[in-house]
């Protein structure tokens, strides 16, 4: 059986995150999804989602068997408890996979690492649809409110 892991914030789910998962999904016979903690996002802006909601929402998704919160103080905590053949990256995650390789091995861990391609289209990403919301939406007046 051939266990693979991906990982991500999951914020405002996108086909995007169904294609990677799919993806990811496919190179074995069992996903596990770790979702970061709200916590531990620091490479960009804080999730609009709190982490309990994003869970649920991986979890329910059909390529996912198992969904995950991350580890508050070491990320390499659930790969160990796991032992993945496979760790998936998405197209726009910020990990260098040879730097990963190299602290997966560190810790006695050995699995694969592979990149999933990224989505074709405009809106594959949370922050692009959160700017395309900005940016597409007029202000609304309230109802009786005075000018």
């Amino acid at each position: 059986m051939i266990r693979v892991v991906a990982t991500g914030t999951f914020d405002i789910l996108h086909p995007g995150h169904l294609h990677y998962l799919e993806e990811s999904r496919n190179l074995g016979d069992e996903l596990y999804v770790i979702v970061a903690r709200d916590a531990n996002v620091k490479h960009k802006p804080r999730p609009l989602l709190p982490e309990d909601q994003r869970l649920r929402m991986v979890g329910a998704l059909k390529p996912v068997d198992h969904a995950l919160l991350g580890d508050l103080h070491d990320m390499f905590r659930p790969i160990a408890e796991i032992q993945p053949d496979i760790i998936t990256l998405g197209f726009n995650q910020h990990f260098d996979e040879e730097g990963l390789r190299r602290k997966l091995e560190d810790r006695g861990l050995c699995a694969d690492v592979i990149r999933i391609s990224g989505y074709p289209g405009p809106l594959a990403s949370s922050s692009k649809i959160v700017e395309h919301i900005l940016n597409t939406r007029e202000p609304t007046r309230s109802a009786g409110g005075g000018e």
